[in-house]
């Protein structure tokens, strides 16, 4: 992928800010890689295709540190768990012996697992020796029959932004338009039951998520034919092509893919979430809204009524045990708000949100429902994110996995809400476990136990924890005497 390619990549027309500089498109500076690299963009966005194999040209190092660290499941193959790589050496670089060793590797795939198909990732070193992918990929695909896949996506390219952008490119570029759909079993379609076609885009099925939302799918008569990429196939991408409208669900890490698949097939588009009780509505209502189908757009209202009614009275024991509590919210992208919008749900009050990794339209539906004053965070080291902590009397910290030892080391209850977590929050059903986890969370006894003093501090008259910021003893929910937040601990 030559800089023309790339800088078309960032110059995105689709973002509405495309004006100016762009946070979520900036070039990485050096040591920036530990946010994600394009090749990891890349890999995250498409290894959910789980009838694929998937095959990282590069060194061990490539597939060995980021291989399957997105919580993505499948409902049927495994392929994509498998890890394949072709483990260039330094011998392989100076003999030139890369892009044999990709054929050999392509071939070893095809003849043992007998994939849907291959995609080949291409990394730093290939990149930068020259190595001819697409080449490879064209002759082996001649050769054995099984398309071949490349993913242009070194790691030096940009960030994981530029990386699902690539992914996304690749996918409409070699793969969405190349079959037709299958045709409806009979009998599902009757007078006034007719059949939409769907796909989402930006869907990637962490810990099942995708799976709260397909009944209710099935139920309206949303077809969904093809998800990029939670729990996807193969075959379900080529038939991209033929939906009657495209959701962009994870903001607009592949915005180009809803954009090109209108300018190709004209195929209209929205952003929606499915977190939190409002935004799943509001999603479903802009399925039917698009499709302008007056019986789908009833039985909408039917089903949203119906759910509506049956999660919130489920959620008020919840609500009651967590209404009142304080959130820091440290993510970016779509869960920014989209998470925002939940906590509200359940009576929770969100102090500050992440937008390291926010657009402009994210930052303005933050601005909605937190207000104009919003406290946004860009940089959130540690000391940054105790501070607020501790300033706000803040009960439980939501971030990524890596923010977690950050989180205990001051004894902040933490709830993991990335990519690696293994609780679906999504669809209504999903805010029932969200409700569920952050209470087992934030009334652990575990809390009171560490607030305590340390046996042999409670002679010298130490009478409250010690603040990790160095800024005296806690106050307010860190107090270690009797106080509201450890009566209710003691009570659960």
């Amino acid at each position: 992928m030559n800089k023309k390619e790339i800088a078309a990549l960032l110059d995105e027309p689709a973002c509405a800010h495309n004006s100016k500089a762009k946070s979520g498109c900036a070039k990485p500076k050096p040591g920036a890689t530990a946010g994600g690299c394009a090749f990891d963009g890349a890999q995250i966005a498409l290894l959910p295709i789980a009838d694929v194999a998937h095959i990282v040209h590069g060194s061990i190092a490539c597939a060995g540190s980021s291989w399957d660290s997105r919580g993505t499941r499948s409902s049927g193959p495994t392929l994509y768990k498998m890890g394949m790589t072709t483990d260039l050496t330094e011998q392989d670089v100076i003999m030139g012996r890369g892009e044999k060793r990709l054929f050999h590797a392509i071939k070893q795939a095809i003849d043992t697992y007998h994939p849907a198909a291959v995609f080949v990732y291409n990394t730093c070193i290939p990149a930068m020796i020259g190595d001819d992918i697409e080449a490879v990929c064209r002759q082996a695909q001649t050769r054995w029959g099984t398309p071949v896949v490349p993913v242009d996506a070194a790691g030096f390219y940009g960030t994981k932004n530029l990386g699902n952008r690539i992914a996304g490119e690749t996918m409409v570029k070699h793969v969405c338009g190349t079959r037709e759909p299958d045709p409806l079993p009979p009998g599902i379609e009757g007078p006034g039951f007719k059949v939409h076609a769907i796909t989402l885009v930006g869907e990637y099925n962490i810990a099942g998520e995708l799976w709260h939302v397909s009944p209710l799918f099935d139920e309206l008569g949303l077809r969904v034919l093809g998800s990029l990429s939670g729990d996807a196939r193969y075959r379900e991408v080529q038939t991209m092509h033929r939906s009657e409208v495209n959701m962009m669900v994870c903001s607009k890490a592949m915005i180009n893919v809803a954009r090109m698949l209108k300018e190709r097939f004209g195929t209209p588009w929205f952003e929606g979430s499915f977190y939190g009780v409002a935004d799943v509505s509001q999603a479903l209502r802009d399925f039917a809204r698009i499709i302008e189908d007056p019986d789908l757009t009833a039985r909408t209202e039917t089903l949203i009524a119906r759910e509506e009614a049956a999660i919130h009275a489920r959620l008020e024991p919840w609500r009651a045990r967590l209404a009142g509590r304080k959130v820091l919210l440290y993510t970016g992208g779509v869960k920014s708000w989209s998470i925002i919008s939940a906590l509200q749900d359940l009576g929770m009050t969100v102090v500050a949100t992440g937008t390291r990794k926010s657009t402009e339209d994210d930052k303005a539906r933050i601005r909605e429902l937190m207000g104009e004053d919003a406290v946004m965070i860009e940089d959130g080291n540690p000391r940054a994110l105790l501070k607020i902590v501790h300033d706000q009397g803040v009960d439980i910290l939501i971030a990524g996995g890596r923010n977690m030892y950050t989180a205990l080391k001051a004894r902040v209850p933490f709830l993991d809400i990335n990519q690696e977590r293994e609780f679906g929050y999504a669809g209504y059903s999903g805010m029932l476990e969200l409700a569920k986890q952050l209470c087992l969370t934030v009334e652990s006894p575990v809390w009171e136990a560490v607030r305590r003093p340390a046996p042999w501090s409670v002679g010298s008259g130490t009478a409250a924890a010690v603040d990790p910021l160095g800024a005296g003893p806690r106050s307010g929910p860190y107090e270690s005497d009797t106080g509201a937040h450890d009566a209710e601990s003691a009570h659960a």
